[in-house]
C-alpha cells in the first residue's frame, strides 16, 4: 500500500505540486499551489484559485495593511501562513453594500458603523466576515489568506500563470 505524506507549506517554504490525470482530460482539472500564487501577488490582490458555480476561492498575500472590504454575503477567511488582524465595522444602513451586489467590494475611505473589534488569526485559524460588516486586514509580515467568497469585480482570473508556470 502507498503511503502518502502530508506537507503543510507556508509562503516562505512550500513546494509546488503537480497534476497527475487518471484516465480522465486535464481540461476538466486545475492546480494551484496558494503559496505560489500569493508569491507571485501584490498584496491584497485577489486570485482566484477554485470556482464552484457563483463561489471562487481566493488567494491573497497578506503584508501590510488591506483597504476595507465588504459583501452583500458572508465570506470566511482562513488563515494559511502568518499572523493576520481582521479588524471589523458594523457598517450603518446607508454604508451597506446593495443586496444585489456579487463579491468583494473596496470601500472608500473609513467605514461609518460601530467598531466591532478583532481578531488575531494564525495557520489554520477561520474567521467569519459577516455581511453587512466591513473588513480589513493587516499583516506585519507576509501571510497568506484564502477567502471564500462569490466571484466579483475584484476577483482576478490568472489561470494561465498559474497552470502553466
Amino acid at each position: 500500500m502507498t503511503k502518502f505524506k502530508t506537507v503543510f507549506g507556508s509562503l516562505l517554504d512550500y513546494t509546488k505540486g503537480e497534476m497527475e490525470i487518471i484516465n480522465d482530460d486535464p481540461k476538466n482539472y486545475v492546480f494551484s499551489n496558494v503559496f505560489d500564487v500569493a508569491a507571485k501577488s501584490a498584496p491584497y490582490e485577489k486570485v482566484v484559485v477554485a470556482i464552484n458555480l457563483e463561489y471562487v476561492i481566493e488567494t491573497l498575500r497578506a503584508e501590510g495593511v488591506s483597504p476595507w472590504f465588504a459583501a452583500s454575503h458572508d465570506e470566511f477567511a482562513i488563515v494559511m501562513d502568518g499572523e493576520v488582524t481582521i479588524e471589523l465595522v458594523k457598517l450603518d444602513p446607508a454604508g451597506a453594500v446593495p443586496a444585489a451586489t456579487r463579491g468583494t467590494v473596496a470601500l472608500a475611505g473609513e467605514p461609518a458603523g460601530k467598531r466591532m473589534g478583532q481578531v488575531k488569526g494564525t495557520r489554520g485559524h477561520q474567521v467569519l466576515l459577516p455581511r453587512g460588516a466591513a473588513y480589513r486586514f493587516s499583516a506585519a509580515q507576509p501571510g497568506v489568506i484564502l477567502l471564500q467568497t462569490i466571484a466579483g469585480e475584484l476577483s482576478v482570473q490568472k489561470w494561465r500563470e498559474i497552470c502553466t508556470t
